[in-house]
């Protein structure tokens, strides 16, 4: 009894720590299902629009009791987010799923990691955020940036020698491969990679855009439940149109296809989502983004085990770059907001004394 107290009590201590992990787990998870989903034939397209539903409704009882913003959604800022949802939920999320159908689980979670790069590219070429190369850390975003999209581009393209340092990697090379591996040619898997880049690109313009509408209307759950519903609606209508003369494709069993959208939508969206808010409160977004390869790490691990997917040389090298990039944009970032906050500090401190001269 005092051994599992005292686990409980660590627990509690390093919660933001079991959460971060429990939430890479879950987007390990989230890979790895829709690869298996969309592989054994459910559309992509349809894959969204139950996400999108079901993510809707596992995130309905925050919005109804997130109270910081009481005031109606108006008119204008419905169709901002309309529009939000079509550019970011609806469009990453349909290029993504089309795309895992080209590439492998390991791929997929590794791009996630260009996403701190290209946000900020974007928010540079936008100008919403300010770039100094006289600076270190701005040339660590620099060159954080371009080491994760060359990581991202290793991993996709350049393949090497395969990696057979476990005995039952050769004994399955042997004896075939599993059945959802597919080999790909070198043009679905260029054509994959770049979708997925696609994807990130468009997720990361509306992490951007979210900055605007979060301003006008602070209450997060209920904007991101709102921009769901919109998004569940947009590929509905994507959906219909590409799978007209399939009306099977709708169809859910109680099977590996409906695990997966209702994992997706509930678990990946509406548990992890609140937790990941509940984190950055108390630790801040960097903080978040450090343990983002620890899902790489994990989908690699279990596709090799339960698919017998080959890990090959260039993708480790890719991966590296990735790592390496994300951790110096995220260092330069962090570093930039240190030095932000000492500076407000400095004005702060020398308009006090300003005051204190005057009324003297």
């Amino acid at each position: 009894m005092k051994s599992l107290l005292g686990c409980v009590a660590i627990v509690e201590k390093n919660r933001p720590y079991v959460a971060m992990l429990f939430i890479q787990f879950v987007y390990a998870g989230m890979a790895l299902l829709s690869k298996v989903a969309i592989s054994k034939g459910m559309s992509p397209y349809v894959f969204v629009v139950y996400r999108q539903a079901f993510a809707s409704v596992a995130l309905s009882p925050f919005a109804f009791f997130d109270s910081k913003q009481s005031a109606p959604l108006s008119g204008n800022l419905l169709c901002k987010l309309f529009l939000v949802s079509l550019v970011g939920l609806t469009a990453s999320s349909n290029l993504y799923y089309v795309s895992i159908n080209y590439t492998t689980a390991t791929f997929a979670a590794a791009s996630t990691n260009t996403v701190p790069a290209i946000t900020f590219i974007m928010a540079v070429l936008i100008r919403v955020e300010s770039i100094s190369i006289k600076r270190v850390h701005g040339l660590a975003k620099i060159l954080g940036s371009i080491l994760s999209l060359s990581g991202a581009i290793t991993f996709a393209l350049v393949k090497g020698p395969p990696l057979g340092f476990m005995k039952w990697c050769q004994e399955n090379q042997n004896h075939g491969s599993h059945p959802l591996t597919i080999v790909h040619s070198k043009g679905d898997s260029t054509r994959g990679a770049l979708m997925m880049l696609s994807a990130n690109t468009s997720w990361s313009l509306w992490l951007i855009l979210q900055g605007f509408v979060v301003k006008q209307y602070p209450a997060k759950f209920r904007l991101t439940t709102v921009q769901c519903f919109f998004s569940f609606m947009q590929s509905a209508v994507v959906a219909v149109a590409v799978e007209r003369n399939n009306p099977s494709a709708w169809r859910l069993g109680w099977d590996i296809h409906l695990l997966s959208v209702a994992y997706c939508g509930i678990v990946v969206t509406g548990i992890c989502y609140w937790l990941q808010v509940c984190t950055i409160e108390t630790k801040g977004p960097v903080f978040t983004a450090m343990f983002t390869p620890l899902a790489l790490i994990i989908t690699a691990i279990f596709s090799a085990l339960l698919w017998k997917e080959t890990l090959y040389l260039g993708s480790v090298g890719g991966t590296i770059l990735l790592v390496v990039g994300l951790y110096s944009v995220l260092w330069g970032k962090s570093n930039e907001s240190v030095k932000g906050e000492n500076l407000e500090a400095e004005q702060t401190k020398e308009e006090t004394r300003l005051e204190c001269i005057v009324q003297q």
